[in-house]
């Protein structure tokens, strides 16, 4: 319980991602602002916030180091965002040291000598747990395509567990590809990736809108209402803050079934 000294601890983590319905084995993915929880008891630095979400995420979902992660055990899989945009904005990409332009806990995970590093240089992702190869390795040209990340998660019965966020993720990009929307379309951006010193002629594709029609920009609200209304995201608070976990293919079935009614459901304006 919280104290006038702190918001949250280690156990009111835990309980919450328990709440929420994470348990052991899943693969879950997370966009964070961790500082909006408040105080977290026992936490004097950064490093001190970290290690504490760390040690409570892999409580629940399951580890290597407890044995819950060995083969053919349900260890889970903790992934993050590590996003540059490197290529897009004309600059080279190194998986090694590029930093994530996705908050704390994102570039703390990336920092993390457990975690692995995917190759595209735009929307890279950190992942540590028994499938952190899985979804790191050999990342296609297209961020949104299949065999992307995106694509596995899905397959793999990912599920989406926000800190301080909406319902809304970057996945959602994945499935308006999958589905072809008429507002968005591939566009390829070229650059150096740099491994070992070496630079390496690449091209990874975003699945892109016209900036000049404003109105196909993305806006999540009406999928982040309907996905609460539905029952499909659930929240749980979490000292200052808040929560929430809907699985990859709830995302997925819901955008499906409403942009059949409302093609602006994810943008805001008419395509």
């Amino acid at each position: 319980m919280p104290s006038e000294n702190y918001d949250y601890s280690k156990k009111d983590i835990v309980r919450a991602l328990l709440e929420i319905g994470i348990t052991k084995g899943d693969n879950i993915f997370t966009h964070s602002n961790i500082g909006f929880f408040g105080r977290l008891e026992g936490a004097k630095s950064q490093e001190d916030y970290y290690r504490i979400f760390k040690e409570a995420i892999f409580e629940v979902i399951g580890s290597r180091k407890d044995g819950s992660g060995d083969r053919g055990s349900a260890g889970g899989t903790l992934v993050v965002p590590t996003f540059s945009y490197s290529f897009c904005k004309k600059q080279p990409y190194d998986k090694k040291s590029t930093p994530s332009v996705c908050g704390l806990f994102s570039e703390m995970v990336r920092k993390d000598q457990e975690a692995i590093r995917s190759d595209d240089a735009n929307f890279s992702i950190a992942a540590i747990g028994k499938n952190a190869e899985l979804f790191t390795r050999n990342a296609p040209e297209h961020s949104f395509g299949p065999d992307s990340f995106w694509d596995r998660f899905l397959h793999a019965g990912g599920k989406i567990c926000n800190f301080n966020f909406d319902a809304g993720s970057t996945l959602i990009h994945y499935v308006e590809k999958k589905i072809t929307v008429p507002y968005r379309y591939d566009k390829g951006f070229p650059g150096k990736a740099i491994e070992g010193g070496k630079e390496t002629d690449k091209i990874f594709y975003h699945y892109v809108y016209d900036l000049a029609k404003q109105n196909n920009e993305a806006d999540f609200t009406k999928f982040d209402k309907k996905a609460k209304e539905l029952g499909l995201a659930k929240v749980v608070k979490l000292g200052k803050g808040s929560i929430l976990c809907i699985t990859a293919d709830d995302v997925v079935k819901l955008i499906q079934s409403e942009l059949q009614k409302n093609p602006a459901f994810l943008i805001k304006g008419d395509p």
